[in-house]
């Protein structure tokens, strides 16, 4: 497997560390990761590893591909050659890793190369995305995609890719879900109100900004829970907090939030809110389906793949403050809690590891 993972933090890491475990149950798995991941001047968080004191699973990665040293490629290639695998499988979510993935590819023609894609077309656009993701594309075998909107975007560059379609697996490692009153407590919020959930990265296409302006247009007792690492600048959400006079309705937790807190946000939310202006899939509704916690999302991309409108969440239809908040009043008037996380739980059910590694051995055997 080539991906991001421990040291490395986040939803790659995470995602390829849950993956790794499911798979070394009946096979014998090889992880490699960067040396260095983004060049410091390129990364727009706080720090891209893991903070010690977080429980993350550590898997024995060896540390051998930079992102932006093309000597380091050919040598990655080499060493993962040398085990003679059955299959690489590698991660791809950003077409600045094109090059260097692309080359360790290209070097392994002798091996199956599937990737999972968590993204193709990104959401912020750069100029050299067509190009890079031909480069890539072009070294596999196979690939996975886990919403529709990544196949069309994957067939709109490789008409002929083999390809299986699968949904995102729920996230299990955050342990389970605890009082409302306690995680209330342990955040020191209180007990006598009602919270709505944004949570993971702060950027500009996930729609903060929206849910910001939904709340002038919804009961003031529904406050809103802000949970996650600013990725750029959050002057603009500041500016909207002072402009409405919002400080009091709105809690932020602007720093990495680490696995053994997520618990805390999951647990005290009434619903967690996807407001996303564009998307692909998400890895926060993996989040919310392991605690059973219901989704208020936009139709975007393939959110709508995973969340059935009065089956397991909301749906709105446009990432606009006025529809957001029709979503949440219907979702408090009518009491739809109950309803909608007995359908996280059924979800949850259907979407396990074993099943997605089972899945995915399956399609490597048939390329």
């Amino acid at each position: 497997m080539l991906s991001a993972f421990y040291p490395y933090r986040g939803g790659i890491a995470q995602f390829g560390a849950q993956l790794y475990r499911a798979l070394e149950n009946e096979h014998e798995v090889r992880a490699y990761t960067f040396k260095r991941q983004y060049p410091g001047l390129l990364f727009p968080g706080k720090t891209q590893f893991v903070s010690e004191g977080d429980p993350a699973d550590e898997i024995p990665a060896n540390r051998l591909l930079d992102s932006v040293g093309p000597w380091t490629f050919a040598k990655t290639a080499r060493k993962i050659a040398t085990q003679q695998p059955d299959v690489v499988i590698s991660q791809y979510w950003m077409t600045f890793f094109a090059p260097s993935f692309a080359r360790v590819h290209r070097k392994l023609k002798s091996t199956k190369r599937v990737s999972i894609l968590h993204n193709v077309i990104p959401h912020e656009k750069r100029f050299f995305d067509k190009k890079a993701n031909q480069m890539f594309l072009k070294q596999n075998d196979g690939f996975i995609v886990m919403s529709d909107k990544v196949l069309n975007d994957l067939l709109s560059l490789k008409p002929d890719a083999k390809y299986l379609r699968m949904d995102h697996p729920v996230y299990d490692q955050f342990g389970e879900k605890i009082a409302r009153e306690t995680a209330l407590d342990r955040l020191g919020l209180a007990p006598d109100k009602k919270y709505l959930l944004f949570f993971g990265f702060i950027r500009d296409y996930k729609g903060l900004d929206v849910l910001l302006k939904s709340l002038l247009q919804v009961d003031s007792d529904v406050h809103l829970i802000v949970a996650g690492e600013v990725y750029g600048d959050f002057q603009k959400y500041d500016q909207l907090l002072d402009e409405h006079q919002l400080r009091d309705r709105v809690h932020c937790f602007t720093d990495y939030i680490p696995d053994e807190k997520v618990t805390d946000f999951f647990s005290a939310a009434d619903a967690c809110v996807l407001p996303y202006k564009s998307a692909t899939q998400s890895g926060i509704t993996a989040i919310a389906g392991h605690f059973e916690v219901p989704m208020i999302i936009t139709d975007v991309g393939g959110l709508k793949e995973s969340i059935q409108d009065g089956v397991n969440g909301l749906v709105v239809d446009k990432p606009e403050p006025e529809l957001v908040a029709k979503s949440v009043n219907r979702f408090y008037q009518e009491q739809l809690k109950e309803h909608l996380s007995r359908g996280m739980k059924a979800w949850r059910e259907e979407h396990s590891w074993e099943n997605f590694a089972s899945e995915l051995v399956r399609f490597i055997e048939s390329l």
